[in-house]
């Protein structure tokens, strides 16, 4: 069953979109993983763990756009500090799929 959310805590949910700019294996990560670090304009550089290395090679990861969630708290991931959380749809067996832009658009605007 659905839980329901009131608009206002949707509002709460900072999604911003970002340009991946490097991209490193995490062989310390529990799950295969990478390290991302996502340019979000003028929110800044922020550095995350992304489980995705079953659809994704860095060469291809790096310089596009991904949706990220920039207002959790930073979580430590073996010997890394993520701070935002890269989306993507989970539960496909062939592995996550992100969630990226149709078109680019600026490093930095919200998702709503």
């Amino acid at each position: 069953m659905l839980c329901m959310i009131q608009w206002s805590d949707f509002e709460k949910v900072e999604m911003r979109v970002g340009t991946v700019l490097q991209v490193e294996a995490f062989p310390k990560a529990r799950r295969s993983a990478y390290k991302l670090l996502v340019d979000l304009g003028e929110h800044g550089i922020k550095r995350s763990s992304a489980q995705i290395t079953d659809l994704y090679e860095p060469d291809t990861l790096k310089g596009s756009q991904v949706i990220v969630v920039v207002n959790f708290p930073p979580k430590q991931i073996a010997d890394f500090m993520s701070e935002c959380l890269v989306l993507g749809v989970v539960g496909d067996p062939k592995g996550v799929v992100l969630l990226q832009p149709q078109q680019a658009v600026p490093n930095g605007l919200r998702i709503g």
